[in-house]
């Protein structure tokens, strides 16, 4: 594909207009690149980027050095990388049975979750925000080990429904919000989609449905509007992880949106979220290779935010999962994941929904069925997460007290038997992580 080709994939092409002038002067990495080449070296860039070498320094009991022929078991706890779902159902499915199967689903392949802050649910009457549901959640995500994210802080898709009757600027009661809602959490929620899909902030249902945050984003500007709003969810944390999020893939999203998130020449964002709804169709890799490729010129970490492959058609029955549609999607699945995983900018990628079960738009997107049993996108994401992309290693005390071993980024646990005692220690692996890495066992 090149680029020509691609352009015509995005919204800027779709209608069949004229190609824009930024299409020549676009900087990609390569002009023409083909899907075989994508995932040719998909393997190569995943060990260059997703792995290191590590030493450790093992310290005993007595914080004396572990003897040379020590044997050493060092198993991964957790990724690095994000790999999540929204958790919308969690504890709200059809039956118990159900529950307890989406939490176990869940917590087997995840460590990454979005949780909601849809304004006109969170807080349907003033001054009553559900925040009660909210911290069930973190504290599910907390005892498995799941990180957090709070989506969306600023998003005029609808107006709270006491907001038509509110004589307050309605953008300074949307700035207040998101104070209100980062510092509440702080600590618990530190990464923020903060403000959605601004790019078509005046489209038929946001002017129709959210009439005065609508009419107040018209009345500043977009600038305005995106840069208050990361300005106050900054105040509330300074150290919380920003996001701007956007369905556009094209450079609206760039000359609209992020270009206006710049403040004395310093970006107000830390991540540029992407979203990738494909209920529509597969992107394929170079769509999904081009798209990584654009937005990682902006220096920032890219998180797909919003993830849909459907396993099954649409028909005049309803949209129901087949076996035929679910081994497509599992291998469309594995293959959007792979070319992510390898790219060296995105570090999370979020599927919506987890479950059929009352998915967005009824579709069939759920990594699991209705009944919470793993389609085969499920096993197969399941198989390379905690399995190709996994490290267990069993080594050897070196004479010096060392072990070496490569192993994906993340979380690790290393343990020996010791006096019938076994012995066990945490460490982190990054590729920043210090050479050696001092691990004490107790």
């Amino acid at each position: 594909m090149n680029r020509r080709d691609f352009l015509k994939t995005t919204a800027i092409g779709a209608a069949g207009a004229a190609l824009p002038q930024w299409a020549e002067a676009a900087e990609l990495s390569t002009d023409k690149i083909s899907a075989a080449l994508i995932l040719d070296q998909a393997d190569a860039r995943i060990e260059k980027h997703r792995k290191a070498d590590a030493t450790l320094k093992l310290i005993g009991p007595g914080a004396k050095p572990l003897g040379p022929g020590t044997n050493l078991k060092i198993e991964q706890k957790r990724h690095k990388f994000l790999s999540g779902s929204n958790i919308f159902k969690l504890a709200r499915c059809r039956t118990p049975q159900d529950n307890a199967a989406y939490e176990n689903r869940f917590a087997d392949l995840l460590n990454f979750a979005t949780l909601p802050f849809y304004w006109w649910n969170y807080e349907r009457r003033r001054g009553r925000p559900d925040d009660a549901r909210t911290q069930e959640i973190v504290r599910w995500c907390k005892a498995h080990n799941v990180t957090t994210k709070g989506h969306p802080l600023a998003w005029n898709y609808v107006d709270p429904p006491w907001l038509a009757a509110a004589s307050e600027d309605p953008m300074d009661l949307q700035y207040k919000r998101i104070e209100r809602c980062v510092r509440k959490f702080a600590g618990d929620i530190d990464i923020w989609d903060v403000v959605n899909e601004a790019t078509h902030y005046d489209r038929p249902g946001p002017t129709k449905n959210a009439p005065k945050l609508t009419g107040a984003i018209r009345k500043m500007g977009i600038g305005p509007y995106v840069r208050g709003a990361f300005k106050a969810a900054q105040n509330a944390s300074p150290n919380a992880t920003l996001l701007i999020n956007d369905y556009r893939t094209d450079p609206a999203y760039d000359k609209q949106v992020i270009s206006q998130l710049v403040e004395d020449g310093r970006p107000l964002y830390d991540v540029i979220g992407i979203q990738s709804h494909m209920h529509g169709g597969y992107w394929g890799a170079e769509r999904t290779w081009f798209v990584c490729e654009y937005f990682a010129r902006f220096g920032k970490p890219l998180h797909f935010t919003e993830t849909t492959v459907v396993s099954g058609p649409r028909t005049d029955k309803g949209w129901l999962t087949t076996p035929e549609g679910e081994r497509r999607q599992a291998r469309q699945v594995a293959e959007f994941y792979r070319i992510l995983f390898s790219h060296p900018a995105v570090e999370a990628v979020t599927w919506w929904d987890f479950t059929d079960q009352n998915a967005w738009q009824r579709a069939p997107a759920g990594l699991v069925r209705n009944d919470m049993s793993p389609k085969p996108a499920y096993e197969r994401l399941h198989e390379l997460i905690k399995g190709k992309w996994w490290t267990t290693a069993n080594v050897p005390v070196a004479g010096d007290g060392s072990a070496a071993f490569r192993g994906f980024l993340g979380q690790y646990e290393v343990s020996t038997i010791r006096g019938g005692r076994t012995l066990t220690a945490t460490f982190n692996l990054d590729k920043t992580s210090p050479k050696p890495i001092e691990v004490s066992l107790a």
